[in-house]
């Protein structure tokens, strides 16, 4: 029998990238795009839906033009796409707003309005406290922008609207699916359905919420419009996907209870595999999130940017001459603990719990401190923030027994910070060969949905390969061990600082 294939496309922040990957396994091809991050200053930061449409077609094109696979062996496809954003369309299913970004803050005050008015009930329904997400963002539309809030007939999010748009959809056919309900605001994440109670709480208008779908459910198939366009055949199924951290999550094989997972990307995630759903109604730090498999869920939080804070670094403070390579060499020659430097790596707002006031910090530098320094502790300073994330999902979980970390994204290509983030957390550490997790899981997501992955947990093996591992260094255990609650002390106590300067400045 001929082999038969699948198509995952990541729509993310920082590229849009389609591949076809094998039933048995193999990734035989990925061409990617970067994304249009459109920043208009003062937190606002949007893209054009119609951009990363575009985006998605060529890519999609250019990769079954190279792999040269047969579009009548393409047995379906999914999108995975940014998650904390939102966006609206018409009764046409095309666009009635920007794409409000997930690094767009201009929700602030809306987020303090959710969490004043219920923020506990938003929490337990949703597993997510209110945040720079949905709830907010749906609110601001409506308070700041009420002739646009008119023309909104849907919120839906980049992923649905690029597969509504190819299985021409209309508007009552919008959709989320389940694995993006926490960020919701309006939803019951354990049940996958709307909360109309906490929608009203906050008089927003249940009609412009849409339809939720399970993330391996069809919801369509290709279109006409779209043949020449993507070079698949009419009537190509096409899956509803699910959020990229989750695809990331299923593409990298972190499918059962006590696998951990790093996403060293624009957000920098740590996620931790669970078997319940257990809001953090304590610290209000980790989202609990649906998988793509049923009673499987996701104990994460993330740093908004964390990854971009290398590439920041090197272009501010080093030139061009230095690549993030070289600076990881020159940062081995550091000790362990950056000589008692200390990072805060929130220079975009502190997402989990969500303080949009926050920005980074560096305390504890002198004279005896060089540029290495300060960039080993930015590869420390996220690191500590991860274990302030696994210290909450051991409180949370106390009979979890956490394994192992699987890594991807270009922070995992990094030997110096994945030894550095097994030290930290006191765990192995594993990459994976391919970083093209998202891409990888999207395509698994379309398997499953079209019947030809009939026992998922058998063949995600066949999907998920590592490469190297490492191990937690017991000398640098031992100091980071004393850091970590350094960290978490200097975190918490610059909290009231931040807003100070933020009300001082404007």
């Amino acid at each position: 029998m001929k082999e038969q294939y699948l198509i995952g496309v990541d729509v993310g922040t920082a590229s849009v990238k389609a591949g076809v990957i094998s039933l048995s396994g193999e990734l035989i091809g990925v061409e990617s795009e970067p994304s249009n991050l459109i920043s208009h200053g003062q937190g606002h930061m949007e893209q054009d839906p119609d951009e990363m449409l575009s985006s998605a077609l060529r890519t999609i094109k250019r990769v079954l033009d190279r792999t040269m696979v047969t579009p009548s062996r393409i047995l379906g496809m999914s999108f995975d796409g940014q998650m904390a954003g939102i966006m609206g369309i018409d009764k046409n299913f095309r666009p009635a707003t920007p794409y409000d970004s997930w690094l767009d803050t201009r929700c602030a005050p809306y987020v303090e309005l959710m969490r004043e008015g219920a923020g506990e009930k938003v929490l337990a329904s949703t597993g997510c406290y209110p945040s720079t997400n949905h709830g907010p963002k749906l609110l601001w539309w409506k308070q700041e922008h009420p002739e646009a809030f008119k023309r909104i007939f849907k919120f839906i999010l980049p992923a649905a609207y690029i597969a509504g748009r190819l299985a021409g959809l209309k508007g009552e056919e919008g959709f989320i699916d389940t694995t993006y309900l926490h960020f919701s605001g309006f939803a019951k994440t354990e049940s996958g359905e709307w909360n109309i109670e906490l929608a009203r709480v906050f008089s927003f208008p249940e009609e412009k919420l849409p339809r939720i779908v399970s993330p391996i459910e069809p919801i369509g198939s290709l279109v006409g419009e779209f043949t020449g366009l993507t070079g698949l055949l009419e009537g190509t199924p096409i899956i509803a996907g699910c959020g990229d951290t989750i695809a990331s999550m299923v593409g990298a094989g972190v499918v059962e209870p006590g696998q951990a997972f790093d996403v060293a990307g624009t957000a920098s995630v740590f996620s931790i595999c669970v078997d319940s759903f257990r809001p953090d109604a304590t610290t209000h730090t980790l989202i609990t999130s649906r998988s793509i498999f049923p009673g499987v869920y996701y104990a994460y939080a993330y740093i908004n940017g964390g990854g971009m804070c290398l590439d920041w670094f090197r272009e501010n403070f080093m030139g061009h001459g230095d690549d993030l390579e070289g600076l990881n060499r020159q940062a081995e020659e550091v000790p362990a603990g950056s000589q008692g430097l200390f990072f805060l790596p929130h220079l975009a707002g502190r997402v989990c719990p969500g303080m949009p006031e926050y920005r980074g910090l560096w305390q504890g530098f002198d004279f005896s401190h060089k540029p290495k320094h300060f960039y080993r502790s930015i590869l420390e300073g996220i690191s500590y923030e991860y274990a302030t994330y696994l210290n909450r999902v051991k409180r949370l979980y106390p009979d979890l027994k956490v394994k192992s970390i699987r890594g991807t994204g270009g922070g995992s290509k990094s030997p110096l910070w994945n030894q550095i983030k097994s030290s930290v957390l006191n765990l192995p550490y594993e990459n994976l060969k391919t970083a093209e997790c998202g891409v990888i899981g999207s395509a698994f997501t379309a398997g499953v949905g079209v019947g030809a992955i009939s026992n998922p947990s058998e063949a995600i093996g066949r999907f998920v390969m590592p490469e190297n591992d490492w191990k937690p260094n017991l000398t640098q255990v031992n100091t980071y061990q004393k850091l970590i609650p350094v960290y978490s002390e200097i975190l918490e106590k610059s909290g009231p600082l931040h807003k100070l300067v933020r009300e001082a400045t404007g």
